[in-house]
């Protein structure tokens, strides 16, 4: 019971991740939310290795491979995709992550994708074309806009998917945070310069808002959400821990319709139940606990 206590509040905290950076953009853009964001994650990572192994010198250019790979391009393009669409399409969006996971990592071991697998991600694409085009709005009057945030949000979810695949064999050998922690450090100071040609050039309000957006993204988001993942993989099997991915879009849809009002159409609806739909097909395998990624 307290498994599940503490699944239920994972999905809760990474829902609310889209809706609460939605929020933020209202205010400040995108790069600048993103680093602030990291900014705050990259501190509390590096406390929290503390006693743990040191990362290699052999090891640094993968690590920052895949900073530049899983923030330079995963965060900023999610960014990017959250303010060029509702709150709900980013979140349904988001939510097909662990079908390319399963997707890479079957690719990148040599092993055969499976038929069922195919049909899950041939559904989650579907899923996500009437999602994008889904918004409760008159007919033909789906803005390009919306369309782009689409697409940007599609290249987050495959590009962090592959962050994750590509990750694995450096958190085997020196743990989980420190990864977590050295490659969001190098893909930070990477974004820092693109960071600060975005301010020289846009007006940039830091409210109250925006900070409280940024810290609830880099502590409970990036710090305490991944603490929480590695603590349920203990305490309860993986595939139960797994429905975390299934929660996870029904908390993010219900904050956005409160917070946004966002109006969803039939569309959207055929649209999410074919992403769950592939995304149960896609990841429904039995997988060591080891081997479970988190969302964010």
């Amino acid at each position: 019971m307290r498994g599940i206590i503490w699944m239920l509040l994972l999905a809760l905290m990474w829902g609310l991740s889209i809706p609460i950076t939605k929020y933020g953009l209202q205010s400040a853009p995108p790069l600048t939310l993103t680093a602030m964001r990291f900014a705050v994650a990259v501190v509390l990572l590096f406390l929290c290795t503390i006693g743990k192994p040191a990362l290699s010198f052999r090891a640094l250019p993968r690590a920052v491979a895949l900073g530049v790979l899983g923030i330079g391009v995963g965060q900023v393009s999610q960014a990017f995709g959250i303010q060029g669409t509702s709150a709900s399409v980013g979140t349904i969006i988001s939510a097909t992550i662990p079908i390319f996971v399963v997707v890479f990592a079957a690719l990148r071991l040599g092993q055969r994708v499976s038929g069922r697998q195919k049909l899950g991600l041939l559904a989650a694409f579907l899923g996500i074309g009437l999602v994008a085009l889904g918004r409760d709005q008159p007919a033909g009057a789906v803005a390009s806009s919306d369309l782009a945030g689409a697409f940007w949000m599609l290249l987050s979810a495959v590009t962090i998917a592959f962050y994750y695949v590509w990750s694995v064999e450096l958190t085997r050998e020196y743990g989980t945070v420190t990864i977590a922690a050295w490659s969001t450090l190098f893909g930070f100071l990477a974004l820092l310069p693109w960071c600060a040609w975005e301010m020289s050039h846009t007006e940039v309000h830091l409210t109250i808002g925006v900070i409280s957006a940024a810290v609830y993204l880099g502590v409970a988001v990036s710090v305490v959400g991944l603490f929480l993942w590695l603590h349920i993989l203990k305490t309860v099997s993986a595939p139960v821990a797994a429905s975390v991915q299934y929660l996870q879009p029904v908390f993010g849809i219900a904050a956005a319709a409160a917070m946004f009002g966002d109006s969803l159409g039939l569309l959207f609806g055929v649209g999410v139940v074919l992403i769950l739909a592939g995304l149960a097909l896609a990841v429904a395998s039995k997988r060591k606990a080891e081997e479970a990624v988190p969302h964010e």
